[in-house]
């Protein structure tokens, strides 16, 4: 699979033309991460985006450093693969890093995306613009229903 054609499955890429999708990809930049490197910290400032082109990603929080859990490990609350893209907030916000991620193979092949780059093409393509950011709110709009859900269980227990 090319990285176009894998582009154009990302969820925030949908009804995007091939030409739209090339121009994205003229944008990326391909980098490679091993087993258990960070990709990016949790509190970090958040400046790409990235889709996954060959690989496992871990997102994970740290605990809270309270009551002696510093020897607590961080929590993987997802685990990404091949078409997945993860880092989106760093197209809506330039606030920091709200999870770490972390290659979970030994060869982790990623597309990174600045986000001034990105934003300097929705800009330049309006109706590009208007697609790209309407599918990320709803990616975002669903991300945030499940966190709210697994809040509610975990209040539950």
């Amino acid at each position: 699979m090319s990285n176009t054609q894998l582009l154009s499955s990302v969820d925030i890429f949908s009804d995007l033309s091939e030409a739209q999708i090339k121009r994205i990809e003229a944008v990326c930049q391909e980098v490679t991460f091993g087993m258990e490197e960070a990709i990016f910290e949790e509190n970090s400032p958040s400046k790409e985006f990235y889709v996954i082109l060959e690989g496992k990603v871990a997102i994970q929080l740290s605990p809270f450093m309270a009551l002696g859990s510093s020897k607590m490990k961080p929590k993987t609350i997802a685990s990404l693969d091949k078409g997945q893209s993860f880092g989106e907030v760093s197209l809506v916000d330039e606030g920091v890093r709200s999870a770490t991620a972390v290659s979970l193979t030994e060869k982790t092949r990623l597309l990174k995306i600045d986000r001034n780059d990105f934003v300097t093409l929705l800009k330049d393509d309006v109706h590009m613009g208007f697609t790209v950011m309407t599918n990320l709110a709803s990616d975002l709009c669903f991300k945030i229903r499940n966190s709210n859900l697994m809040i509610r269980e975990a209040m539950l227990y």
